[in-house]
């Protein structure tokens, strides 16, 4: 929670108290003034300016880390939000905000750390709380992961995204039914939640229950027209029920939503295999493996096509990727003993 030090205009300051604040305050209020029109540059140079003719004015260097982080300047938020710490170690928000930049430059243990101090130092803050459940699922730990989101529901049982985060790291743990249960508070929360809709019908398909992950993936395009994910995995379902033309029409769709879905390109080329229209496959298996070359999978499917083709030397040039990518796979091994001996007798 990124709370501003000040919110009164310099002429209101002095109305309220009849007189006017000390340079250094009155940069510093010129800075937030700077800062809540969108201007991080100028708000910059004025709370540089604040800190210039009061270095330990610590709001200054808080709210300057403030204007840094927006900026994107992960190093100079650290920075400022440690001279605010050093000023005063009781400040949870500088801890908390030290833990977003954290966060925002890869550093999840340098994060998690400042969380707890944070809410050592503020035990009622649910979003410290969240923060730290979120570091802790980027770090693998989907443990104490679900005990941070525990507390955060606690203190905020309408936080519709600690539930959704939640469901994320059950799922990490394979809970797949406690999962389904937070990702439908969420939506009870939150019925516009797409995400959570797409989430759900996540699970539900690795459950085996293509039903309900079918309407979930459904419902997340509705509320969300442009989730390129849901179409590919509802276009799985088609695909599995045998609608070949409603599975190419949603593979087709997410591929013009993300050009760089592999898994898409990878599927609407089984269409195409199913249906006989081998040069056409064969070029979306060859997209999939540009965006993804070390998937053996799609050097599989593509040397099935080419072999069906005739073009035998390009079938064996897949199916020897195949066994370099996965020297234990036996069936591509006794496909390519075959194929050899195939073109030997030629």
């Amino acid at each position: 929670m990124r709370r501003k030090k000040y919110d009164m205009t310099i002429e209101e300051l002095i109305e309220a108290f009849g007189l006017a604040p000390n340079p250094a305050t009155v940069y510093g209020i010129r800075g937030d003034e700077h800062y809540n029109k969108g201007d991080l540059d100028s708000a910059i140079a004025n709370y540089s300016q604040a800190i210039k003719l009061d270095p330990n004015y610590t709001g200054a260097y808080y709210n300057r880390g403030i204007a840094y982080d927006d900026k994107g300047d992960s190093d100079s938020a650290i920075a400022d939000y440690s001279q605010a710490i050093k000023l005063d170690p009781n400040g949870a928000d500088a801890y908390f905000n030290r833990g977003v930049a954290y966060d925002d430059k890869g550093d999840p243990d340098s994060a998690i750390a400042d969380y707890s101090q944070a809410i050592k130092l503020d035990p009622n803050r649910a979003d410290a709380y969240f923060n730290r459940g979120a570091a802790y699922d980027d770090k693998g730990d989907p443990g104490s992961a679900i005990a941070d989101y525990n507390q955060a529901i606690k203190l905020d049982p309408n936080d519709a995204e600690a539930y959704y985060n939640r469901g994320i790291a059950y799922d990490d743990k394979g809970d797949s039914d406690s999962a389904i249960a937070d990702y439908s508070q969420a939506i009870k929360l939150d019925p516009n939640y797409a995400e959570a809709y797409y989430n759900r019908g996540v699970v539900y398909d690795d459950k085996g229950d293509s039903g309900n992950a079918f309407d979930d993936y459904s419902q997340a395009i509705k509320l969300d027209p442009n989730h390129a994910k849901a179409y590919c995995n509802r276009g799985n379902i088609y695909d599995d029920k045998g609608d070949s033309g409603s599975a190419f029409a949603d593979y087709s769709r997410a591929i013009k939503l993300d050009p760089n879905d592999a898994d898409a390109y990878y599927n609407r080329g089984g269409v195409y295999y199913d249906k006989g229209d081998l040069d056409n496959a064969i070029a979306d298996y060859s997209q999939a493996i540009k965006l993804d070359p070390n998937d053996a999978g799609t050097y599989f499917k593509r040397g099935l096509a080419y072999y069906d083709k005739g073009d035998l030397d390009s079938a064996r040039a897949d199916f020897e990727r195949v066994v370099q990518i996965d020297p234990k796979d036996k069936n591509t091994r006794k496909r390519l003993q075959y194929l050899n001996a195939q073109m030997s007798a030629r």
